[in-house]
């Protein structure tokens, strides 16, 4: 299984003959055909309209939010409500919450919009949306994570380093990957991780990819 970082929060999961994308946005031409693509939610920069053609085949399920069907409603996706799983091709996929603190205004609660765990080749990677530390987050200890992506990036969107740190340690996963950091030094985070979740490697995709 190979985990690559496209931009943002977009992610390409390759797993034998399976290609799941997260949050699309700006995909380069030429990628592979996606078998899944997951929309935490219909902002233009999780669900860029461009990205999502260029790898979406008639055979792809796209994967939102109900909260966001209507306005995805082109892409015929199937709608999800956190706390709902699906299985797709032996591929189980479950919803879990996504949102910020009500200070934080573009990404309230009650949207129900979505992150998701992707349980895929006996591995579970946990994509997070844009969020903020949460309580919910405790419940995935329980599930085993292998691999969490979370946002890092703040500016009024979604966690700081420190919040992402301590989730780590609310998630214990075996890998952190950090995304939507607007290109900020991740060093500083790295060590903020090893700080609050000992043993928790950091892994940055920038230029690179992880095989699991």
């Amino acid at each position: 299984m190979e985990i690559k970082w496209i931009s943002h929060a977009c992610f390409q999961i390759t797993a034998g003959s399976d290609v799941v994308y997260t949050d699309p946005y700006e995909v380069p031409a030429g990628m592979p055909r996606a078998t899944v693509i997951l929309v935490s939610h219909d902002h233009y920069d999780h669900a860029e309209e461009r990205s999502i053609a260029s790898v979406k085949a008639d055979s792809t399920v796209v994967v939102c939010p109900k909260t966001c069907t209507g306005k995805l409603a082109k892409l015929e996706p199937r709608g999800m409500d956190p706390g709902e799983e699906i299985d797709i091709g032996g591929m189980k996929i479950s919803a879990v919450p996504a949102y910020t603190f009500p200070g934080k205004p573009f990404h309230p609660k009650a949207n129900k919009w979505n992150g998701y765990v992707v349980e895929i080749q006996g591995k579970k990677l946990y994509h997070a949306g844009d969020c903020d530390i949460m309580d919910d987050m405790k419940d995935l200890a329980a599930m085993a994570i292998d691999v969490a992506m979370l946002p890092v990036g703040n500016k009024g969107f979604t966690m700081d380093f420190a919040d992402a740190a301590k989730a780590v340690g609310y998630i214990k996963p075996k890998i952190m990957v950090p995304m939507h950091d607007w290109d900020q030094d991740l060093a500083p985070l790295a060590a903020m991780v090893a700080k609050e979740a000992p043993g928790v490697k950091v892994e940055v995709l920038k230029g690179r990819s992880l095989t699991l």
